[in-house]
């Protein structure tokens, strides 16, 4: 039986028409996807697949042409700060420090804090992420996985119901990158925040994920599998390298991408839905 904690997050119906100079392009079609409060949930696919686009029309930041988004009961029609994004660019603005970068959001939407409330809350995130010993330092002067921590904190430190992943880790160097993935994790566990994140990295998807959204090629692409991830919690990357479940998820994820990315029948199960896909410029976004 489906309750509403199962429908903490309704993806419905929704398809995406871009249209230029009277050619219209359908990127996504009849995308389907019900997330539960705390599940954390990767996105992956080739370079096209809609993801990106997806993940826009979660956040606000693009209306779908039909469907309807819907987060704790609420319909979503634009940008909020129920939802919260790190890009795979840090975003930060560059004058300023990373105290005042994250400073930004608190003093934008925590306004029912007082100036010590802030002050605090904005250096227990910090904190959170492990930057606090770096807050009078501006972008320039701070490291790639640095500057994501910064990105992480201040989208946290909105209180999001929802924060939104758009590759993260995918400009940083292979440890920083783990190093990072380990901390989100960690945040994670610790808040238990309902997590959307796309990735292309297979690894990265088993290692975080309770489900991973396969999504095949455009176009008019659909999501061709959900599979969930069964590994406990926490996870350790050193002893899930030779566990035979890890091993067979990462495998069931690359068959799927390698033998199965073209357009599929969509599938009505409870755990495989039909999804779609999106122009290469607005993935590239």
């Amino acid at each position: 039986m489906t309750t509403t904690q199962d429908r903490y997050l309704q993806v419905q119906n929704i398809n995406k028409i871009f249209t230029r100079d009277n050619v219209s392009n359908q990127v996504l079609a009849d995308v389907n996807l019900n997330v539960k409060r705390g599940e954390y949930i990767s996105i992956i696919g080739h370079s096209g697949c809609g993801k990106s686009t997806l993940l826009n029309i979660v956040a606000g930041l693009t209306t779908a042409t039909d469907g309807y988004v819907i987060l704790d009961g609420k319909e979503v029609n634009a940008p909020g700060p129920d939802r919260s994004m790190v890009f795979q660019n840090h975003s930060l603005l560059p004058w300023l420090t990373v105290y005042e970068n994250v400073a930004l959001a608190v003093n934008k939407v925590c306004k029912h804090k007082n100036r010590k409330e802030r002050h605090e809350w904005i250096l227990h995130n910090l904190n959170l992420v492990g930057m606090s010993h770096a807050i009078e330092r501006r972008p320039g002067e701070i490291s790639g996985g640095m500057k994501q921590r910064v990105g992480i904190a201040r989208a946290l430190a909105m209180e999001p119901k929802l924060l939104l992943l758009d590759e993260p880790f995918g400009a940083l160097d292979a440890l920083t990158r783990a190093h990072l993935q380990d901390e989100v994790m960690r945040i994670q566990a610790d808040l238990n925040n309902t997590v959307l994140m796309i990735t292309h990295d297979v690894d990265e998807a088993v290692l975080l994920s309770d489900k991973i959204v396969m999504m095949t090629n455009g176009p008019k692409a659909t999501i061709g599998e959900i599979l969930d991830i069964d590994l406990p919690r926490p996870r350790s990357r050193i002893e899930l390298a030779n566990d035979e479940k890890y091993n067979h998820y990462r495998g069931e994820v690359l068959r799927f991408l390698y033998e199965k990315h073209s357009k599929v029948k969509p599938i009505t199960s409870s755990k495989k839905t039909e999804q779609t896909t999106e122009e290469k410029t607005a993935e590239a976004s």
